[in-house]
């Protein structure tokens, strides 16, 4: 196992199989994960867990990850990395416009 002195990484999708996946994966790895299924979630989330690390869906229920990005940004330098099923050149550019660090 991997040590990574606790770092904490909070998972944002609303597909659980995906969560769960990185879930284990990370855990396993010897990270502590929080998980939230919507961005609103998400939001409230980073300011409970206080997260060393995002990673985001673009696609959420309530609002995108782009929006949920530029929120987060207005009061939070947390890296954010996209993961995201879509492959489309322009929502990458938006994300990356927004604040995310990777995509």
């Amino acid at each position: 196992m991997t040590e990574t002195s606790g770092l904490r990484v909070l998972i944002v999708d609303d597909e659980r199989a995906i969560r769960r996946f990185l879930r284990v994966s990370l855990a396993a790895h010897g990270y502590a994960v929080d998980e939230a299924e919507t961005g609103e979630a998400a939001l409230q989330a980073v300011i409970a867990a206080r997260p060393n690390i995002l990673i985001l869906d673009i696609g959420l229920p309530d609002i995108d990850g782009v929006e949920v990005t530029r929120r987060l940004r207005e009061w939070s330098a947390v890296p954010i990395i996209i993961l995201s099923v879509r492959n489309d050149e322009a929502e990458k550019i938006r994300a990356l416009d927004a604040g995310a660090d990777d995509y």
